[in-house]
C-alpha cells in the first residue's frame, strides 16, 4: 500500500486535464474500487464487468486484466486502496459507491474514473466554480427525483400512515441530501418524518429500535452505505415491530424491504459498463460525459407483501 508522502506525489505530479486519447497497450487494465461489500452493491458491480464482456473485454480470453480492491467500509483503507490501484497504472479506474468515487477524483486528474452508484457531480461536491464536472469523470449518476417517487409509495400503499421513520450517516454527504429530500417531500404529503444520525452499522440495531419506539407506521431506507452494511439488522428490528420498510433502493427490496422505486444496481453498473467499453475501444473520452441512469423502476418482495397484508398493482414487478 502507499504511503501518504507518496500518495500526494501522486496527487501533485498528475496532469491538470483527463487526455483525450491514452497510449496503446496489448491488454488494458481495469481498476474497480469498492467501497464496501454489500449484496446491493455487487449487482452494480456484476453489471459493469457484463457490458465489459458482451464488448469483448473478458479476462478469460485475455483481452482484459482486472484489478479489483474492497476497502471493506474502512475511509483510511479506501484511500490506501485508490492509491494502490492508480500505481498500477490502470487504462481506467471504475468506482462504486460515492465515497469511492469522490476518493478517486481527489487522487488522479488522469486516469478516466466512471461511477456507478453515485449522485450527480454537482450533489457529491465534485463540481467547480463554473458547475463542471472533473475532467476525467465518466459513468453514471443518480439524481434526487427518483426519492420523491420513492416516498410516494408510502403514502399510495399505506394511505393511513402519519409518521415516516428513518436513519442517515451524516458524515456522507448523499445521505445528508436524500435526507433533506425525503423531509420535504414528507412535508408535502403530510407525513411527519422522525430521523436519527448513525455513525456506522453497529450502532444501526440501537438506533432503529429507538427509532421505532417513536411508533412509527413505515421506515424508509435511504441511499446511505451505512444502511446498505446494515439492512439485514434494519429489517429485522422492523419486522419485529410490525413496521414495513420501504426504500429508493431496489437491491435492498431483495434483502427485505417491502417495495421501492428506484435505479436497478445492475442496469446503473451495466450502463457506466458500456461507457468503460466505449472508452476501451476508441482509447479516447471523445464525447464521454457523465449521464443520468437510465432505468428506474417500481418493484416489491411478495413474501414481505404476504407478510404485511400489502397489494401491489401490476405497476410494480416482484423480485426475488
Amino acid at each position: 500500500m502507499k504511503k501518504l508522502g507518496v500518495a500526494i506525489l501522486l496527487v501533485v505530479g498528475a496532469c491538470n486535464s483527463a487526455p483525450q486519447k491514452r497510449e496503446e497497450s496489448k491488454i488494458p487494465v481495469v481498476a474497480f474500487l469498492d467501497l464496501l461489500q454489500d449484496e446491493t452493491l455487487a449487482e452494480a458491480k456484476k453489471g459493469f464487468f457484463m457490458a465489459l464482456s458482451d464488448s469483448g473485454f473478458r479476462e478469460n480470453n485475455q483481452s482484459m486484466q482486472i484489478i479489483y480492491r474492497n476497502a471493506q467500509g474502512d475511509q483510511p483503507t479506501l484511500l490506501q486502496a485508490c492509491d494502490y490501484l492508480l500505481s498500477q497504472k490502470p487504462d481506467l479506474i471504475a468506482t462504486c459507491p460515492t465515497l469511492a468515487t469522490i476518493t478517486a477524483v481527489k487522487r488522479t486528474t488522469e486516469v478516466p474514473i466512471f461511477m456507478t452508484v453515485s449522485p450527480r457531480p454537482d450533489l457529491a461536491k465534485l463540481t467547480n466554480e463554473f458547475g463542471r464536472p472533473p475532467r476525467n469523470l465518466f459513468g453514471t449518476y443518480e439524481t434526487l427525483e427518483y426519492i420523491d417517487t420513492a416516498v410516494m409509495l408510502i403514502r399510495n400503499i399505506l394511505p393511513n400512515a402519519k409518521k415516516i421513520g428513518t436513519i442517515f450517516n451524516q458524515s456522507e454527504p448523499q445521505s445528508v441530501d436524500a435526507m433533506n429530500r425525503i423531509e420535504k417531500v414528507c412535508g408535502m404529503l403530510g407525513l411527519q418524518l422522525e430521523k436519527l444520525p448513525v455513525n456506522n452499522s453497529n450502532e444501526a440495531q440501537l438506533v432503529v429500535q429507538a427509532l421505532l419506539r417513536k411508533k412509527i407506521d413505515a421506515f424508509f431506507a435511504l441511499p446511505d452505505n451505512t444502511v446498505f452494511a446494515g439492512m439485514e439488522v434494519i429489517v429485522k428490528s422492523c419486522d419485529d415491530a410490525k413496521v414495513p420498510v420501504f426504500t429508493s433502493e431496489e437491491g435492498l427490496v431483495k434483502r427485505g424491504a417491502v417495495a421501492a422505486f428506484g435505479a436497478d444496481m445492475y442496469q446503473w453498473g451495466y450502463q457506466s459498463g458500456a461507457q468503460a467499453a466505449t472508452f476501451l475501444k476508441t482509447r479516447s473520452t471523445e464525447g464521454l460525459q457523465p449521464e443520468a441512469v437510465l432505468v428506474r423502476r417500481k418493484v416489491f418482495n411478495a413474501l414481505k407483501a404476504e407478510e404485511f397484508k400489502l397489494t401491489f398493482d401490476s405497476t410494480y414487478i416482484s423480485v426475488k
